[in-house]
């Protein structure tokens, strides 16, 4: 036990005053607040961009290539960083992102666009992942709520700051810059971390990477995304090519679990499902995930279109969700630090997200903006109190040996969600508007336009009148029973989430630790806390709760 603490004592002395930990902080926020822009920065931006580059039918994948590739990356990123230390990781994932901007700033058709917000992705979801582990390093569990929270405020300023830059570029020196503007970010992103994260490697011999496991995993993923995206819209779901989709992704499942059960270093170790806190948190975050990213990524598009918002007061429409999200987010990270208390936290946050999606299916073209903007306010509010509540439950389930894994598999069953949520909404939105759009508008006015897959926002509110009324309808009735649909998801979250068991939160780093030389339920692996064994978890919770004196065997 001597060495593994003495290992944990060392960085910690080296970085434990509230000086260097904010500086640190300071510099995951820059990197956070680049990978959250840029899930949401195209929301607004994209009804013109598909108009411009002539691709309505590929809309879904400006959004989805994104999430998917930084899904497929996020169990990567957080074994390597366990293995080999997390700085130098994140600044390459930094720069993977920028290579990506580049390739998105620079293209001129839909397939060039996708795949620069696939690189950009590929980046992306390292920035998340490393900056949460690179914080679980450096602070305590009991701590480690007031950090998050203003992480979790980070992704709702994105959220709305996002939208509303895609509809400031929209609009002005055009939506380009919407890659453009990432560079300067991401070079003092790279510039902070270099300076200020000193953090240790974490082996001194050449590590045993899992590369037929990240292979399997990216597999079925990838597979799993393209059957939501495509099948009932671009096949048919009894078609030959969804079927392939679905067989693949269960034999790449299949064989991925396989894998990890014999390989020395899985990138996603099968022992964090032996943990009740674990798999709970991350079926309630895979569902969150679903229930968010379904409900928000086309909010701003339906904005522009039915209620005739410009691009940027589409943006400046998602503020009341930004502030219910950035408020919450701050007052229950602050509350768990100071109680410690954080269980029915993130349970309440579901119920009122199932609220909020229920009064989004009620909207209609001619509602009132302000009862539409507190609809997104509820939605916020309850989002703020669930996300990073979910991460903190996960970190507080594992010690740091492999904090950065277990995040990332949480990380990665939420981004699932996500890329569910989008591909799904999205699909069955654009399936929904196509037929809606050729039932209702006259023989013939798509003449008008050369196609309804070119339609954008400024184009359609300069057509007759009569023509406006119908295309609106459509937006609107091809999402809004999208939301109700997803309300009972949200309560199942809230349900699954209630059985999660409340456990002590760590008040030192070098009691997080503690847990490294544990052998629980017979396995020796880092589990803080196994729920079949009362004694180790009450012995380990009795280390923790007296004082906050370092540990020394």
């Amino acid at each position: 036990m001597t060495t593994a603490v003495a290992e944990r004592n060392a960085p910690s002395e080296h970085k434990g005053s509230q000086r260097g930990i904010l500086l640190i902080f300071a510099g995951l926020l820059v990197a956070m607040l680049l990978a959250s822009l840029d899930q949401t920065i195209f929301s607004t931006a994209l009804p013109t961009v598909v108009g411009e580059l002539h691709g309505v039918e590929h809309m879904v994948w400006v959004t989805t290539a994104y999430i998917l590739a930084s899904t497929i990356v996020m169990p990567v990123y957080g074994k390597l960083g366990d293995l080999v230390g997390r700085k130098w990781l994140f600044v390459a994932a930094i720069s993977i992102f920028l290579v990506g901007s580049v390739i998105g700033g620079l293209a001129d058709s839909m397939s060039t666009l996708i795949a620069g917000r696939a690189v950009q992705g590929l980046g992306g979801g390292g920035l998340m992942i490393l900056a949460l582990a690179i914080i679980a390093d450096v602070v305590p569990a009991r701590e480690r709520g007031k950090y998050n929270g203003v992480m979790g405020a980070v992704f709702a300023v994105s959220s709305v700051a996002g939208p509303l830059l895609g509809g400031f570029f929209t609009e002005g020196p055009g939506w380009r810059w919407a890659f453009w503007m990432n560079i300067p970010l991401g070079l003092l992103a790279i510039l902070t971390a270099v300076k200020f994260i000193h953090l240790p490697h974490r082996v001194t011999s050449k590590p045993r990477i899992d590369y037929l496991g990240m292979a399997l995993i990216a597999v079925a993923t990838t597979c799993l995304v393209l059957t939501t995206t495509w099948a009932g819209s671009t096949y048919d779901w009894a078609s030959p090519q969804i079927i392939a989709l679905i067989i693949g992704a269960v034999l790449a499942g299949v064989a991925f679990v396989l894998v990890e059960l014999r390989v020395a270093e899985p990138v996603m170790p099968m022992y964090l499902f032996r943990n009740r806190n674990f798999n709970l948190a991350t079926l309630g975050g895979l569902i969150t995930g679903i229930a968010m990213f379904g409900a928000i990524a086309y909010l701003p598009t339906y904005l522009q279109m039915a209620t005739g918002a410009s691009a940027t007061k589409a943006g400046l429409l998602m503020i009341p969700m930004m502030a219910g999200l950035l408020v919450t987010s701050i007052v229950t990270g602050l509350l768990i630090s100071r109680t410690g208390t954080y269980k029915w936290y993130p349970v309440a946050g579901m119920v009122i997200v199932a609220g909020a999606l229920v009064l989004l299916s009620t909207i209609t073209p001619g509602q009132a903006v302000w009862v539409l903007c507190s609809y997104m306010a509820i939605m916020g509010v309850g989002l703020g109190c669930t996300m990073q509540n979910l991460i903190l439950i996960v970190q507080n389930a594992f010690s740091l040996k492999v904090v950065g894994t277990a995040t990332a598999s949480n990380n990665y069953f939420r981004q699932v969600g996500a890329s569910l949520g989008s591909a799904i909404v999205g699909s069955v939105f654009a399936s929904n508007l196509s037929s809606m759009l050729a039932e209702r508008l006259p023989a013939g006015s798509g003449a008008t336009t050369g196609s309804t897959n070119s339609f954008t926002p400024d184009l359609v509110h300069h057509l007759p009148e009569q023509i406006q009324t119908i295309i609106v309808g459509a937006y609107n009735d091809a999402l809004t029973p999208v939301f109700l649909f997803m309300a009972p998801l949200a309560l199942l979250a809230a349900l699954v989430l209630a059985f999660i068991k409340h456990k002590p939160l760590a008040t030192t780093v070098q009691a997080d630790a503690l847990a490294e030389s544990l052998d629980i339920d017979g396995v020796s692996s880092p589990v803080l806390a196994a729920d079949s064994d009362e004694d180790a978890e009450l012995a380990l919770a009795g280390a923790l709760a007296p004082d906050r004196r370092s540990i020394h065997s």
